[in-house]
């Protein structure tokens, strides 16, 4: 794995409210508390979190949410269990009380006869500092400013006469967080997302459909929402004719075919199918009770066959816009990037510093996130994202090399067994290829595999230029379930002979 050691440039700056928090306070009495009762390892983490959401229905404001969160908490490892306390007092005496609540935790987890923990080795990072790339605040932006440029583009799309309602929403969130050990690790450090999107229903002849725009969530500033990392002017502008011809789809006849995958459709087949079927605590038989486990196991390591020779996947910290960014994670460990699939064989899975000692590695990959202060770190997903082939062709030239297939375009539904082996997905948009020309859209395109059969059937796959990061930011994981952000990048792909139904149960005509 390539780690990070320092902070990284860039142009946002750290919210001043947090910085006048008493954290070195917190922090000395915290951790003096926790040597004082022979704790062998304690971090304290003081975490605020902001989310601000806006959502217009045709142009109009029907909803506004900010809302704050602040707290504090404390993970011990005492006696060979973990224990762990949380509050929303930030001062030295609810420290110190939660050191105390932390240390009771491991004491009755250990004479419960938990498992026994130990955490992977970390060099020490004092007074380090990142944050993420914001040019411009979203906090900042006034909420008529915002209310306004949701509302125009919501009126651009009212004015097509096949558009019948808006729907305009964006939220943004700001994580700041202080991270201090008995290790002597210390770091500030805050990341900014925001995730613009517009739903359009169109009716047309007594058929109604939907479409969203594309424009994933990122990791940017208010910045975004003005055309910096994605062109709004130019998807907005086709959503008409798009949605036209949604509503003229007729229906798939269910069948096998070629399918070729826009980034915007795969990226979430990447994250159910790979993603989260190569996550450590899941191959070591944890999550079962809630999210599923997975088919993979830490054996499967270097020798299973994943997919096709043109299957590599890697797992990202770094990305600079990606959502699942940061400096360190939530364990004090400087992420980096690593390769989960090579070549079609598994290469690594993801661990934080428990599951890395369990699998016997030298160090933690960094995939330790807590939704919040109140949240014990978990081991969440990376950027996860499927390589494009350096020299591969331009997407007219994948779907001109397809005879009898589908292209898929956004995501839509989807459904995947507790073993993140047998799944079904849908689409926002797919369209019927003949001899290489892109026709009509089709209605209710779902297609099914086995996850290594699905990826096996990997021919093809675009270049550099067909490559673009989607992904999800609100990811649910664990038990009491915590939300988390990670993006997904793909080139656009081909797929052979995949099974394809009709979710309607209709033959075409």
């Amino acid at each position: 794995m390539r780690a990070t050691t320092g902070a990284v440039d860039t142009d946002g700056g750290m919210e001043p409210s947090f910085l006048a928090l008493p954290l070195a306070e917190v922090t000395d009495a915290a951790l003096a508390e926790a040597r004082r009762l022979g704790v062998r390892h304690a971090a304290v983490r003081v975490v605020r979190n902001r989310a601000r959401r806006l959502l217009l229905h045709d142009a109009h404001l029907r909803g506004s949410q900010d809302d704050t969160e602040l707290g504090l908490s404390v993970g011990v490892l005492h006696g060979g269990a973990r224990g762990f306390a949380a509050g929303p007092e930030v001062d030295p005496a609810a420290a110190v009380a939660a050191v105390g609540r932390a240390v009771q935790v491991a004491r009755v987890c250990r004479a419960v006869g938990a498992e026994p923990v130990e955490l992977a080795p970390e060099p020490v990072y004092a007074d380090r500092r990142w944050t993420s790339r914001c040019r411009v605040d979203p906090f900042a932006v006034p909420e008529a400013e915002a209310v306004a440029l949701l509302a125009d583009w919501s009126r651009g799309l009212l004015a097509a006469p096949v558009v019948r309602h808006v729907l305009a929403k964006v939220s943004a969130v700001r994580e700041t967080t202080w991270y201090a050990d008995t290790a002597g690790t210390s770091l500030l450090q805050q990341r900014v997302r925001v995730h613009p999107q517009v739903l359009a229903v169109g009716v047309a002849d007594g058929a109604t459909a939907t479409l969203r725009t594309l424009g994933p969530p990122t990791g940017r500033g208010w910045e975004y929402l003005h055309g910096t990392g994605w062109d709004w002017a130019a998807e907005l502008a086709e959503m008409p004719e798009h949605l036209a011809g949604k509503l003229r789809a007729r229906p798939v006849r269910p069948g096998r075919y070629d399918l070729v995958t826009a980034p915007s459709h795969l990226w979430l087949t990447i994250h159910e199918s790979v993603g989260h079927a190569t996550e450590a605590d899941r191959a070591l038989g944890h999550e079962i009770g809630y999210a599923g486990g997975t088919f993979v196991t830490p054996a499967d390591v270097g020798v299973l066959r994943y997919g096709s020779e043109l299957m590599t996947v890697t797992a990202d910290r770094t990305d600079p816009y990606g959502l699942a960014t940061v400096g360190w994670d939530d364990e004090g460990v400087a992420v980096g990037a690593w390769t989960l699939v090579r070549d079609g064989v598994l290469s690594g899975l993801q661990t934080d510093r428990h599951t890395a000692v369990r699998l016997g590695s030298a160090r933690s990959t960094g995939c330790a996130y807590a939704e919040s202060a109140t949240h014990v770190p978990i081991s969440r997903l990376p950027n996860v994202s499927l390589r494009p082939t350096p020299d591969g062709p331009d997407t007219a030239a994948l779907i001109g090399g397809v005879t009898d297939g589908i292209y898929l375009v956004g995501s839509d539904s989807w459904s995947i067994d507790t073993q993140r082996r047998r799944f079904q997905f849908t689409a926002q948009r797919a369209y019927r290829i003949r001899h290489g020309r892109l026709g009509e859209q089709l209605s209710g395109v779902a297609y099914q595999a086995d996850t290594t059969d699905f990826w096996g059937s990997l021919v093809a796959l675009g270049g550099p230029g067909t490559y673009h990061c989607f992904g999800a930011d609100l990811c649910g994981k664990g038990q009491p379930v915590q939300a988390a952000a990670a993006s997904h990048g793909a080139p656009t792909a081909v797929f052979r002979g995949v099974r394809v139904v009709d979710t309607a149960g209709e033959e075409a005509r």
